[in-house]
């Protein structure tokens, strides 16, 4: 291998952020799988948990966008997935007909309910493997990523 791919590849930030990543999402996608969900992405589930932890105040799609870090284009494709799947509705809202508000159907609160379990296990599991100053250290370190990558 390219002495430059070898280096670039194992000192590389963004390498390493995509391999755990992988590496969350398989362990996550797999937990759901033993709970019962099988049908559901990584990212329907964030999205009817950020839902339903925001019950109390109407939530967009702009706010799905603005929350995750992706595209209206994006956000648009999985909504009408997971309305599709009866996961979600999108409701008018009085005042402006084109504000379509996002709420969780009874199948997605009850597919919520084992999501967030399985979500909240993972996240001891990852949180077990640091000291808490390692992981204030790197929430601290990836949120300047994301913002200095955002303003970018």
């Amino acid at each position: 291998m390219d002495d430059y791919l070898v280096t670039h590849r194992y000192n590389s930030i963004c390498h390493e952020v995509k391999a755990l990543n992988h590496i969350i999402t398989r362990k996550i996608l797999a937990s759901a799988d033993k709970a019962g969900v099988d049908k559901v992405t990584f990212m329907h589930g964030w999205i009817m948990c950020y839902i339903n932890d925001n019950r109390d105040r109407d939530i967009y799609q702009k706010d799905l966008e603005t929350e995750f870090g992706i595209s209206r284009s994006t956000v648009t494709n999985i909504l009408k997935i997971m309305e599709k799947k009866g996961y979600i509705e999108r409701v008018s809202v009085e005042n402006d007909a084109r504000l379509k508000k996002l709420i969780l159907t009874e199948r997605g609160k009850v597919t919520y309910s084992i999501l967030k379990n399985t979500l909240s296990d993972n996240e001891a599991r990852v949180n077990s493997l640091l000291s808490e100053e390692e992981k204030n250290t790197f929430l601290a370190l990836i949120r300047k990523l994301r913002d200095g990558l955002e303003a970018y």
